[in-house]
C-alpha cells in the first residue's frame, strides 16, 4: 500500500472513530500523529487479561475479539466465546488504560490478520505537553466511559444480588484511595 493510501486510510479511521467523536477534525488529527502502526497475525494475542494497561488501539484492518480468556489453552473453551465481543474497523479498545492504572479486563485476540494504530501512555504525555486542551477533552471522554461502566456494573449488582452489596462496593472503592496510585 502506498504511503498516501495508508495515510488516507488511517485518517478515515480516526475521523470515523466513535471514541473520538467529541473531538474536532484537527484534534483527532493531532492524536493520529501520535499513533503507532502495528501488525498482528491471525491467532496472535495483542494483550492478555490482567496485563497492565499500556494504551489503546484503533482497528485499521481486521477483526479483534475481546474475551475473558487468558491464554491459547483457554481458546479450547468454546463456552468462553459466548461472552466475546468482535470488533472491526473503525472500532477501538483499551482506552481506559490511558487515563487509569488498570489491569486489562479482557484478552484481545486477532481473529484475522490485523493492522492497528496504537496510542500509548507516553503518547498521551506528549499530547498533554503539546496540546493540553485536547488532553483534557480526551480525559473527559475516558471519565464519562468509566462512570457509565461503573453505573452499569452497580445497577447489575443491585438487580441480581442486593443493593447493599452494590453500595458497599461503591463505598469501599471510594475510601480505598491507595489503589488509585
Amino acid at each position: 500500500m502506498s504511503t498516501y493510501n495508508r495515510l488516507k486510510q488511517q485518517t478515515k479511521l480516526v475521523l470515523q472513530s466513535r471514541f473520538l467523536q467529541n473531538l474536532s477534525t484537527l484534534e483527532r488529527y493531532e492524536i493520529l500523529q501520535l499513533c503507532h502502526r502495528r501488525t498482528y497475525k491471525s491467532g496472535e494475542f495483542i494483550f492478555y487479561r490482567n496485563d497492565p494497561g499500556t494504551g489503546m488501539y484503533f482497528i485499521e484492518d481486521g477483526s479483534v475479539e475481546l474475551t475473558v480468556m487468558t491464554s491459547l489453552e483457554d481458546e479450547q473453551d468454546i463456552d468462553e466465546h459466548k461472552n466475546a465481543f468482535l470488533l472491526n474497523s473503525p472500532d477501538s479498545f483499551g482506552a481506559l488504560s490511558i487515563g487509569y492504572n488498570l489491569k486489562r479486563k479482557t484478552s484481545a485476540l486477532c481473529k484475522t490478520d490485523c493492522t492497528l494504530l496504537g496510542f500509548f501512555k507516553p503518547d498521551f504525555e506528549v499530547l498533554m505537553d503539546r496540546h493540553p486542551q485536547i488532553a483534557v477533552k480526551f480525559l473527559q471522554m475516558l471519565t464519562n466511559i468509566a462512570l457509565r461502566q461503573l453505573e452499569t456494573a452497580l445497577t447489575t449488582i443491585e438487580e441480581n444480588h442486593d443493593p447493599r452489596i452494590a453500595a458497599q462496593i461503591e463505598f469501599d472503592a471510594y475510601y480505598d484511595i491507595e489503589r488509585l496510585d
